[in-house]
C-alpha cells in the first residue's frame, strides 16, 4: 500500500514553532526507527496541533481524525483508507503500508475507528502519533493505548509566560509587544493557543497597539475585544439565567474579590455556592470570592452596558489605598530578600485600564521584577511611572539598571543623562534583611563586585546568603555555590541564582558537575527575560545545536534568512525554524541581540 503524504498546511497555524523544543525531540524520538509511537494529550489550544505538524513536517504519513458528527458511523475516520464492508481485520490488513499514522481528535473515534487503532498498537508495524484532548470522553480502546503501556503519553502543559513571550516575539517578525501587554495575554489566555492568537489578531486588526516611548515594542492597553471566539469561550458566564447569579458574577467583574462573609446575605450564599460547583467562582480560605477565570471579567463588564459599567466600575482613585497596601507589602518583601512572585493585580488592572501608575508604585514594582530577573518586565514597570512627567529619578534609575542588565549599556548611559550607572552587572538592589532578619546590606557595590567575579570588595559588606555567595566565590567551591545558587532561586532570585550556578561551573573540579551547573545555569538565565551579564558569558552558545550555532553565527554578521539558506543551502523557512528554536534556547528576544550573543566568549 502506498502511504499518504499529507499537506502539513492544513495543521499548522501561522505562528511561528516555539517554546516546545524538548516536547517536539521528545515526539520526533517516539516516531525514530524500531519505535511505536506517541500519544499527545493537552487541553484545548495548547497546542498540539502545532506540535504535529512540526513533528510530521517533510515525513510521509497517513491522517485519520474524529468527529462529533461520524461517531455512531462504523469505521468512519477511516473512510478514505479502507472499504466501508471492511471487517477489523481486513482495515487492519489494508493499513499494512502504512508507517506512520496520525490520529486526531481520537477521543471523536468512532468504536470501529479506535479498535482499529489499538489493534495496529497492539500487532501492527504502523507507528503511531495519537492526538487526544483531556478530560474529554474517549472511547476505551484508545484510553488503553496509555493505560495499558502500549504507547507513552506526552501531556502538554501550559505554555509558560517565558515561552508565551518568545513566542509573540517569533509571531511578531520585527517590532514585539512589551512585556506587561505579554504578562496580560498570557494571565487571560491561561495557556489557550488558540485564544491569544485570536486576541492577538483582534488586537492588531482594530489598531489597538500603540508604540512604546523610545523603545521597539508595542503595547496595549484597554478593554478586551469580544471576538467570536471570546465569545464562545464565555458563553457559559454570559447565559447564566438566574438574575442572582449573574448579579453576582457582575459585582465581582467589577469589583472582585468580594468578601462571602459580608455579601452572602444580600447576594445570596445559594447562588454563590451554584457558582462554584459550576467552577465559575473560587473561594478562597479566607473567604474571599473570585472569578475563576480572568477571562471572565473583561467580557462581563463589556456585556453589562454603560450604565451599569459606570454604576458598578472602580474609579482608580478608588484603588489608591489597595495599590498602596501592594507598593508596601512588595517593599517588605525586598527588605527581606524574598521576591518570590505575589500577587499584586491592582497595579496590573490599572496598566490594563491604561490609568495613570504612581510614579513610587511603579518603581517598586520595576525593582521588585529587577531582582526576580524579570527584566522586560522591570523596564516595562520603569516606564509606567515615566509616562507623565518622565522625570521620576527612581523609576530612570530602575529603568537604566534594567537595560544595563539586558547588555545595552550604551543605552543605560543615555537613559541617565550620560550619568555612571555601575558598570557591570548593574544590581543595586535596596538593603534587605536576609536569614530571619539579620541585618545586612545587600549593597550598591558589594554584592555587583561578588556578582562581577571580584569578591574580595565585598569582604564584611554583606550577610546572609548573599555573604555565603561571596565566600563560596572566593574560595572558588564548586559545590557551595551551587548550594548557594539553589537558596537565591528559592527565594526568587533567579538571575542571581543564575550566575551562581554559572561561576560555579568554572569552579568545578568534576566535568560532570560542572555540566550539571551548566545546565542549571542556563535554565535560569532562560527566565530572565533576556539578561546578559558577566557572570552568564560563555554559557548561552553551548545550548546550540551545531546547525543551530552556524545559522545564528551568520545571523550575527547581519545576513538575511535568504541569504543564510542559500549560502547552507537550507529553505528559508527551515533556517527561520532554526533561529527561534535558538531564540528559545538563548533566551533572545529576536535576532537584535543576536550580535551581542555572538560576542561573549563561548
Amino acid at each position: 500500500m502506498t502511504n499518504f503524504e499529507r499537506d502539513t498546511k492544513t495543521l499548522e497555524l501561522p505562528w511561528p514553532f516555539t517554546g516546545r523544543e524538548d516536547e517536539l525531540e521528545l515526539v520526533r524520538g517516539a516516531l525514530a526507527a524500531g519505535r511505536q509511537g506517541i500519544v499527545i494529550t493537552g487541553p484545548a489550544g495548547s497546542g498540539r496541533t502545532r506540535l504535529v505538524a512540526e513533528a510530521v513536517r517533510g515525513t510521509d504519513f497517513a491522517r485519520v481524525a474524529g468527529t462529533p458528527e461520524t461517531r455512531t458511523l462504523r469505521f468512519a475516520a477511516f473512510a478514505h483508507l479502507v472499504p466501508e464492508t471492511a471487517s477489523l481485520h481486513g482495515a487492519f490488513q489494508h493499513l499494512s503500508g502504512v508507517r506512520l499514522l496520525l490520529v486526531d481528535d481520537a477521543h471523536l473515534l468512532d468504536d470501529a475507528s479506535a479498535a482499529l487503532v489499538h489493534q495496529l498498537a497492539v500487532h501492527g508495524r504502523t507507528r503511531l502519533l495519537v492526538v487526544t484532548t483531556d478530560g474529554a470522553p474517549a472511547p476505551g480502546a484508545i484510553t488503553r493505548l496509555w493505560t495499558g503501556d502500549l504507547l507513552p503519553r506526552l501531556t502538554l502543559e501550559p505554555l509558560p509566560r517565558e515561552e508565551t513571550a518568545r513566542l509573540l516575539a517569533a509571531e511578531a517578525g520585527g517590532a514585539g509587544l512589551e512585556q506587561l501587554t505579554v504578562n496580560r495575554l498570557h494571565h487571560l489566555c491561561q495557556g489557550d493557543l488558540r485564544l491569544m492568537r485570536d486576541l492577538v489578531g483582534a488586537i492588531r486588526e482594530r489598531g489597538l497597539l500603540s508604540r512604546v516611548p523610545e523603545a521597539d515594542e508595542r503595547e496595549w492597553r484597554g478593554p478586551v475585544p469580544v471576538t467570536a471566539t471570546v465569545r464562545e469561550r464565555t458563553a457559559h458566564v454570559l447565559d447564566r439565567a438566574r438574575t442572582e447569579e449573574r448579579a453576582i458574577l457582575e459585582r465581582l467583574a467589577f469589583a472582585e474579590p468580594l468578601p462571602l462573609d459580608l455579601e452572602a446575605d444580600r447576594l445570596g450564599l445559594r447562588a454563590v455556592e451554584h457558582l462554584e460547583a459550576d467552577a465559575l467562582v473560587h473561594v478562597d480560605d479566607q473567604g474571599a470570592v473570585r472569578l475563576a477565570h480572568p477571562l471572565h471579567g473583561p467580557v462581563l463588564r463589556a456585556a453589562a452596558g454603560g450604565l451599569r459599567a459606570r454604576r458598578l466600575s472602580r474609579t482608580p482613585e478608588q484603588c489608591r489605598p489597595a495599590l498602596d497596601a501592594e507598593r508596601a507589602a512588595l517593599s517588605r518583601r525586598i527588605e527581606r530578600a524574598d521576591v518570590r512572585a505575589t500577587p499584586a493585580p491592582v497595579g496590573e488592572w490599572l496598566v490594563a485600564e491604561g490609568a495613570p501608575v504612581p510614579a513610587g508604585y511603579a518603581a517598586v514594582r520595576a525593582r521588585f521584577a529587577r531582582l526576580r530577573g524579570e527584566l522586560r518586565e522591570a523596564a516595562a514597570w520603569a516606564r509606567e511611572g515615566l509616562r507623565d512627567g518622565d522625570h521620576d529619578p527612581s523609576c530612570r534609575a530602575e529603568l537604566a539598571l534594567a537595560v544595563a542588565q539586558s547588555g545595552d549599556t550604551t543605552a543605560a548611559h543615555r537613559i541617565l543623562g550620560g550619568r555612571p550607572h555601575g558598570g557591570g552587572a548593574v544590581t543595586r538592589p535596596t538593603a534587605a534583611r536576609d536569614d530571619g532578619g539579620a541585618a545586612g546590606a545587600i549593597g550598591d557595590d558589594p554584592y555587583d563586585a561578588v556578582r562581577r567575579g571580584a569578591p574580595e570588595r565585598a569582604a564584611g559588606h554583606l550577610t546572609g546568603v548573599f555573604a555565603e555567595h561571596a565566600d563560596a566565590l572566593a574560595r572558588s567551591d564548586g559545590p557551595a555555590l551551587d548550594q548557594v545558587a539553589a537558596r537565591l532561586q528559592e527565594r526568587g532570585f533567579l538571575l542571581f541564582a543564575a550566575e551562581a550556578h554559572a561561576q560555579a561551573v568554572r569552579a568545578h573540579r568534576d566535568p560532570r558537575a560542572a555540566r550539571t551547573s551548566r545546565t542549571r545555569a542556563v535554565a535560569l538565565a532562560r527566565r530572565c527575560q533576556g539578561a546578559r551579564t558577566p557572570a552568564l558569558a560563555g554559557l548561552v552558545l553551548g545550548e546550540l545545536t551545531a546547525r543551530q550555532r552556524q545559522i545564528v553565527t551568520l545571523a550575527a554578521t547581519g545576513l538575511s534568512n535568504r541569504q543564510i539558506a542559500e549560502k547552507l543551502t537550507l529553505s528559508v523557512r527551515t533556517v527561520g525554524n532554526h533561529l527561534y528554536s535558538a531564540y528559545a534556547r538563548l533566551g533572545a528576544g529576536d535576532r537584535r541581540a543576536l550580535p551581542r550573543l555572538e560576542e561573549q566568549p563561548a
